[in-house]
């Protein structure tokens, strides 16, 4: 494995803010990897988070008794707090305050899982638009693969200059408002991918994008799983000066929304 980054270079953070993304080598050794597989591979196993909603089928209807095409766990940390303590979280804070500033600290966001040969593509979109509308942001999510990323199991891809852009039209997966996850949804969408870039990595490496940043990973083709560790973080969101709704996430009904407010309603 190659030297382990702790930092960005000032050309890399020029970059970063000229294309919307950087993709660096590994932050992170061989041995803390093989701990975050064996504690990973664990809490999909055990389908933590299944009840409280935090656990759920991003690319399907999230059906009981049905097998996910795109597993996914929303603060994984929740259900494994030891992946706290490693240093990869570590380097990729220092990593972070380097391009937007001391204030920004990275959390672990959610964790990604596609199976071998069956896992789903993640359609294009920006993350953006599954947020509050009713706010601005100025974050990044940090995408680390725990084995190698290819095109092939499913490495992300970046349109670069994407993060200029205003939010753009989505919808559920297919139209579908039982699937939690986003597509694009505008005319001649090939007209505004081209030019994407993908970014294979290296275990341990990282992908780094700003919240409007146009991103996409395949399906797993692979015979072996792809799993992947999402970080974020951000500078404090301001008010959006005007009125804006994200109308495909007002128009999801999925079992993941009914799980989480029936696990709000039991803590109560």
């Amino acid at each position: 494995m190659s030297a382990i980054i702790e930092g960005v270079t000032m050309e890399q953070i020029a970059d970063f803010h000229r294309n919307g993304f950087i993709a660096l080598g590994p932050i992170t050794d061989a041995a803390e990897l093989e701990w975050m597989r064996g504690v990973y591979d664990r809490i999909f196993s055990e389908r933590a988070g299944r009840e409280s909603g935090d656990q759920f089928d991003l690319g399907g209807t999230d059906e009981e008794g049905k097998e996910a095409v795109l597993p996914q766990i929303l603060n994984p940390s929740r259900y494994a707090p030891e992946l706290r303590e490693g240093n990869y979280l570590k380097n990729a804070d220092r990593i972070v305050k380097q391009l937007l500033g001391p204030t920004a600290s990275v959390g672990i966001a959610h964790a990604i899982f596609k199976p071998a040969g069956t896992g789903a593509a993640t359609p294009w979109h920006q993350d953006e638009a599954y947020w509050d509308p009713a706010h601005l942001y100025y974050s990044v999510s940090v995408w680390m693969p725990l084995q190698p990323a290819t095109i092939d199991n499913g490495c992300l891809w970046f349109v670069p200059g994407s993060h200029r852009w205003d939010v753009l039209p989505h919808r559920s997966i297919g139209g579908d408002p039982r699937i939690h996850g986003l597509e694009l949804a505008v005319p001649d969408p090939d007209v505004l991918l081209a030019g994407a870039v993908p970014c294979p990595l290296e275990p341990g490496g990282i992908t780094i994008h700003l919240n409007r940043t146009l991103h996409y990973a395949g399906a797993n083709t692979s015979d072996i799983p792809r799993r992947a560790l999402i970080l974020g973080a951000g500078l404090p969101s301001l008010l959006h000066p005007g009125e804006r709704r994200f109308p495909w996430n007002e128009a999801k009904i999925t079992p993941r929304q009914e799980r989480a407010r029936e696990a709000a309603g039991a803590a109560r």
